[in-house]
Formats: structure tokens, sequence, C-alpha cells
């Protein structure tokens, strides 16, 4: 592996670490505390806003006769359908909500959290919406299957805003459809993340014939009040956070490329700086999503995380070519402008809430590690790094940086995975992944763990901490998952 040298008047990595200068013990635990309240408050109220605005509009159902009208066939499948539409359109822009990088939700909840919530309800809403128009079609067919095309052909051409909403269901199906792991695993990282923002799309043109026709939208003045506002929130979110507030950034901070390193084995480090970065509020172990400007296929984003610490000049980013974008990184030129969203993630010193820590990273996964071992302020044995690598480990050189003069206990596990359902090489240790973990780290139940890799690899990790007695809350994960 090639050390970090950067452009003229840039500083290495090795320069950034002998010129920090932290404290040894964190800046009180009350105020870690403090913080880890107030974002556990965030989360149940989000979920408890979430659940009662379910409760809310199955209330204007019921009011609206929604039971009695289950009675008959034609009527109840009429009834029916109106009750998945309205809990659809909730969860629809509940949604949208989750997908608009809104910072208080982002700090609160962390990716991993707020992708699993975004996966559970774009699946159960899009369910949900199949329904609706299934058993809406039906019942105002009067439940006759012969009639069911001619329906739905009548609805779609004489009802207002129907066929925007056809045309709004049929995006939400390709991006269902994409978002399948099978259908993942065959789509560039890209290619997926341009279609995942369709999504917008398809609930802009899904939801106004509701919003105009509907019966429960339209039936009383609370009820209006509630769906236009909620859509008016959904529409403001995603206007200032994911383009008002990056296209501010971008412009106010005027990132550029400084210059390129190659890391050896397909990686490279990219070093940036711009205007006030002092001023850009960014902790080390988050990540931005990046458009490096003038280059083909600069309009598809990807997202990567700091591998040093921000010091208030410049940045830096190490990549591993795993796709177009990524691949395409070597061949970036100094002096590149960059567009950048973020700052994204709770990996992050905002959750620590203990003196010791412990980093575990796996492949690529080690650079938002390696950025909160430079600045996290920890005493002399009190931070322990677990590296696992398939072949020669990343930053080896700033590594042995900070284990010199700041204590940090570095251990590399290099090769082949023994097993699928281990996290560890063959060979590093006798015992199982417990007995290892606990022979390297004995009071891992006492530390905060930060923890970065693939999916599956972290899950076996995971899975070793809470066996070994590591607390669920003092786990903090960044999968590599899309």
């Amino acid at each position: 592996m090639t050390a970090a040298v950067a452009g003229p008047g840039h500083p290495t990595g090795a320069d950034r670490l002998d010129r920090s200068r932290p404290d040894a013990t964190i800046a009180g635990s009350w105020v870690a505390t403090s913080r880890a309240r107030r974002d556990a408050g965030v989360r149940v109220a989000a979920l408890a806003a979430m659940w009662l605005s379910l409760l809310l509009v199955t209330y204007w159902w019921v009011a609206d006769r929604g039971v009695q009208d289950l009675g008959g066939w034609a009527g109840g499948l009429t009834s029916a359908g109106r009750l998945f539409g309205l809990v659809a359109s909730d969860l629809l822009l509940v949604q949208v909500l989750l997908m608009a990088r809104v910072p208080v939700l982002e700090a609160a909840f962390g990716q991993d959290r707020l992708a699993r919530l975004h996966r559970w309800v774009g699946f159960t809403s899009f369910n949900l919406l199949v329904l609706h128009v299934v058993t809406i079609t039906w019942g105002y067919a009067n439940a006759s299957v012969p009639s069911y095309l001619s329906t739905l052909w009548t609805l779609t051409v004489d009802y207002p805003a129907m066929l925007l909403a056809v045309a709004g269901f049929l995006v939400l199906v390709a991006v269902t459809v994409t978002s399948l792991r099978m259908a993942r695993r065959r789509l560039r990282y890209e290619s997926w993340h341009l279609l995942h923002l369709y999504a917008y799309l398809g609930v802009g043109l899904a939801l106004p014939h509701q919003l105009w026709t509907g019966q429960e939208f339209l039936g009383s003045g609370l009820a209006t009040f509630y769906w236009w506002t909620l859509w008016a929130l959904a529409a403001t979110a995603v206007l200032v956070f994911r383009v008002g507030l990056p296209v501010a950034r971008t412009l106010l901070h005027d990132l550029r490329v400084t210059s390129v390193v190659p890391e050896g084995r397909g990686l490279v480090s990219v070093y940036l700086t711009g205007r006030h970065l002092d001023r850009l509020r960014v902790q080390p172990g988050q990540f931005f999503t990046w458009r490096f400007l003038g280059r083909a296929g600069w309009t598809r984003a990807n997202p990567y995380s700091l591998s040093a610490a921000p010091d208030g000049r410049s940045l830096r980013i190490t990549v591993k070519a795993l796709g177009d974008g990524s691949g395409a990184l070597a061949g970036v030129h100094p002096g590149s402008r960059v567009a950048v969203e973020g700052p994204y993630g709770r990996l992050s010193p905002r959750v620590r809430t203990r003196d010791r820590l412990l980093f575990i990273g796996s492949g690529v996964g080690v650079t938002p590690l390696r950025a909160m071992a430079e600045s996290m302020p920890y005493a002399p044995g009190d931070a322990v790094f677990l590296q696992r690598c398939s072949l020669e480990p990343l930053f080896t050189p700033e590594l042995d940086v900070l284990a010199r003069d700041r204590g940090l206990a570095v251990h590399t596990l290099a090769g082949p995975r023994r097993g699928d359902g281990s996290w560890l090489p063959a060979g590093v240790h006798p015992g199982d992944d417990v007995a290892a973990l606990r022979d390297w780290v004995p009071d891992v139940a006492e530390r905060d763990v930060y923890l970065c890799g693939p999916d599956a690899w972290t899950t076996c990790v995971r899975r070793a901490l809470l066996a070994a007695g590591t607390p669920v809350d003092q786990v903090h994960v960044e999968a590599f998952s899309w």
C-alpha cells in the first residue's frame, strides 16, 4: 500500500495525525447522555406520529360508514378499497419524509435504522396501493369479474387526475421491483439510485386524484386540512433537504479536487479543499453523497465516507473501485468541482457513551473508523482497532502513527473468512468468534463499538458482540448495503 501523499501545500494523513492533540477523556458523560436521550425522544415521537396518523385516517374511514359498508359484497369491496387507499397514501407520504434526508431524523435514527424503516414502509404502502386499485375497481364494477376491465378503463379516462394516478402507479411499480434484492443484485448502484429517486415522481403523480376526488379527503374541513398539510410538508421537505440544502452547500463551499492518490489494489484517496470548510458541520465517521462534475456520469451520485477527520481546511475520501462511479475516480483531474449532499450517518462521535472504544472494520469499511480513531479523544490503551482484510490492510502507516502517538491498539486480521457464519479469517484464532473477541478485547462489554463493513459480515460481528455481553445500545453499525 502507498502512503498518502497529497499535492503541494496539502497535508498528508500523517501530517494530520501529528498535529492532532485530542483530550484524553470524553468531554462530559452528561453531554453524551443528554444527546442520547434527545435522539431517543425524536425516534419515539416520529414513530408515534406515524402510528397516530394511521389511526387518524382509519378513524375518518370508520366515521364515514366504512365498517357498515362492508356488509354488502360490492359495497364492501369499495369500502375496503377506500381504507387501503387511505393507509397507502399516508404511508407513501411517510415514505417521502423518510427519503427526504431531514436532518433531525438522520441524526436520531441513523442510516441503518432509516433504511430498514424505509424498506418496511415502502413495501407495505405499495402492497396496500395494489389492493386499493384491485378492490375499489372491483367494487365499482359491482363485483362483476367480466366488467372489471371496462370499469378500470372508465375510471382511468373519465375521473379527474386518474391518468396521472396510473402513470404514478406504474412508476412506483418500477421502483418497487428494482428494490427487490434479486433485482438489486443485477443493477449497478448508480442505476438503482437513479431509479429509486423516481419514487418522488410516482408519489407526486399518484396522490392528486385522491386529494381532488377522494371521499375521505373532502368529507370534512379537518380531513382536507390534514391531507393537504401532510402533502405540502412532504413536498417541502424534499425541496429543502434534497434540493435546496445540497445546492446551497455546494455553492458555499465550492469543493474542488486537489489530488488523487493511488492506494493500491483498486483503491484511491481523493483529497479536496474548498471555502469555509470550518463551517461544514460534519463529524468523522459520516459520509457525503458525491458528484464529481465535468466527467461522464456526473449526474449519478455515490456515497463515500470521510477517511480522514475533517480539519476545517480539507477533506479526504478513500474509495475502492466496485462500480462505474467509484472506478472512474482514479481519472478525476485536480481542480474538478464537486457537488455534495450531506453530511449523513449516525456512525460518529455523536453516539458515544463510554470512555473506552472498539473499532471493527472490514475492507474499505475501515475508512470512517480510521477518521474517528484519529480525532476522537481517548487515553492510551482505551481504543482498539480490529481490521479484517482479505489481502493487505488499509492505512498501515497512519494507523502506526496512531498506535505510536495515541496508544491505539491495532490488530490486523488478514485472509479469507473461515466460513459464512464467521467474521474471522482462517487461522487467526483457535477459538470461536466470541472467544477470539474476548481474548483480544476482554472488556468488550464496557466499550462503545463502532462497526462498519459488508452487511453479512457485520451481522456476524454483531452477533458475536452481543454474545460477548456488549449491550445492544453500545453497538453502532454502518453496513455496506443498498
